[in-house]
């Protein structure tokens, strides 16, 4: 088990699974040894097998509270937050002071929405236990996703304090928000498309306190940001970094600049398509409405995104997007409520192929083989009249044209869109569709279906 276990803390996690089997099979009723094991199965992302491991952790030895711990992480993961909330509760009825049962409890009850209550098991778990990141991290997300950004924001800062979470960039002094009219600013990619679609409307306000920025982001987005913001100097994550002074992840600008809810700037919409692009894309769907049935009505023309980038590298976020992410098949009954309307994919990466094979009765139009980067992408945003997309870059790009966007959203929704709203202080035109039940995408869709009827309804056509 000793070996087992050092490769397990060391990270050499596959090589540990492989140690823990060898240990059961010579002790397979040791409580510690499958809570342990159940654990890193756990991180492994196989969870139906963790949690067969970590029952039998706890029905071995009821007073194993690792293994009521891990059971509860095991339970999160899957979703069953009820199930997870009693599994902590029964750890720490044997150990109270556990902090991170205390925190992980917090964590399940804010993925139900009870923020009011999790706050208290954040504070008594950092008041435990003040240096651990996790707890830290827990608490930052809870902070946020109850609209607390200036202590969310701070609280968040704690995510690189682990060893190897920070890039070379960093090596540089962090910007804080201070005036420094003589130095340079490097504002650079924290996360993933979406993440630096959403924050870089904070760069303005960061162009006031610094002499100049600079803003390193992925290629992908180039085009679009040099058009949306063209007096900030924008470079790609290919070209070399020029000099500066200090730096600042885009994440990290809101906790520099003091941002609430109140000082969200730019909600009405902050990039700018192509206008060149938006008439090649118009010409484009007029041939297409040309083509299609024959109407006395100009059809409503909808942007469907299906899933988002897998993530399979990154477990954690692998684990969100299948939360996430739903399938083609799941907008079928939108069709039914508006039979009239065109659908258009704007669903990129490997499951864009479910565009070829549609459910039965839709027709949906397929021009993402044109869509070469995100300013393609927004320029055949723009000429749509709607944008119906689960949780990812698509629907911060619709946002950030201002044009209609419904997002579906997942039961633990994400802490930036806040808890139990349909509306965001981020974006005015971006509504939200949250499940009621984990994994379960049949009531947002059906809420979907009677809104896009009263938006057919309505819609000005001229």
């Amino acid at each position: 088990m000793e070996q087992a276990l050092k490769l397990h803390l060391s990270g050499h996690l596959h090589e540990a699974a492989k140690a823990y089997q060898v240990a059961l099979q010579k002790a397979p009723e040791n409580a510690d040894l499958l809570s342990n094991y159940g654990g890193l199965l756990c991180s492994l992302g196989a969870y139906d097998e963790a949690r067969r491991l970590l029952v039998q952790a706890v029905t071995v030895d009821p007073a194993c509270v690792t293994g009521w711990c891990n059971l509860g992480n095991c339970l999160q993961r899957l979703q069953q937050y009820g199930d997870a909330i009693a599994a902590y509760r029964n750890g720490l009825q044997i150990m109270p002071t556990h902090a991170l049962a205390l925190s992980n409890l917090g964590l399940a009850l804010d993925c139900c929405g009870e923020h009011a209550l999790a706050k208290n098991f954040h504070q008594t778990a950092i008041s435990l236990d003040p240096d651990n990141v996790q707890s830290r991290m827990n608490h930052a997300r809870s902070l946020l996703s109850a609209g607390d950004y200036q202590n969310g924001f701070r609280e968040y800062e704690w995510r690189w304090v682990p060893p190897g979470t920070r890039n070379d960039l960093q090596a540089r002094e962090q910007w804080k928000g201070e005036v420094v009219p003589d130095a340079t600013l490097l504002i650079h990619a924290d996360g993933h498309f979406g993440d630096m679609l959403q924050f870089v409307r904070f760069v303005p306000e960061a162009e006031k306190r610094c002499g100049r920025v600079i803003v390193r982001v992925q290629k992908e987005l180039l085009s679009l940001l040099q058009r949306s913001f063209p007096a900030t100097c924008f470079i790609s994550e290919d070209d070399l970094i020029p000099e500066y002074d200090v730096q600042c992840p885009v994440m990290s600008l809101p906790f520099a600049l003091g941002t609430t809810l109140d000082t969200l700037p730019f909600a009405n919409g902050y990039l700018r398509a192509d206008p060149d692009k938006v008439a090649v894309w118009r010409d484009r769907i007029d041939k297409d409405i040309a083509l299609g049935p024959v109407s006395n009505r100009i059809p409503l023309r909808v942007g469907l995104v299906w899933t988002g980038s897998p993530h399979r590298d990154v477990p954690g976020a692998s684990l969100i997007d299948q939360r996430r992410s739903t399938d083609l098949a799941s907008f079928a009954p939108l069709v039914a409520a508006v039979p009239d309307a065109m659908f258009y994919s704007l669903q990129i990466g490997e499951r864009a192929e479910q565009a070829k094979t549609p459910p039965h009765g839709m027709r949906i139009i397929d021009h993402t083989a044109m869509l070469r980067d995100f300013d393609d992408t927004a320029a055949f945003v723009n000429v749509l009249d709607l944008v119906i997309a689960v949780d990812t870059s698509t629907a911060h790009v619709a946002a950030g044209l201002g044009k209609p966007i419904w997002m579906l959203s997942r039961f633990d929704q994400c802490w930036r869109w806040l808890s139990r709203r349909i509306d965001t202080p981020w974006y005015d035109t971006l509504r939200i569709y949250q499940q009621a039940k984990p994994l379960d995408w049949g009531g947002p869709i059906e809420r979907v279906c009677v809104d896009l009827q009263k938006f057919n309804a309505s819609f000005d056509r001229e």
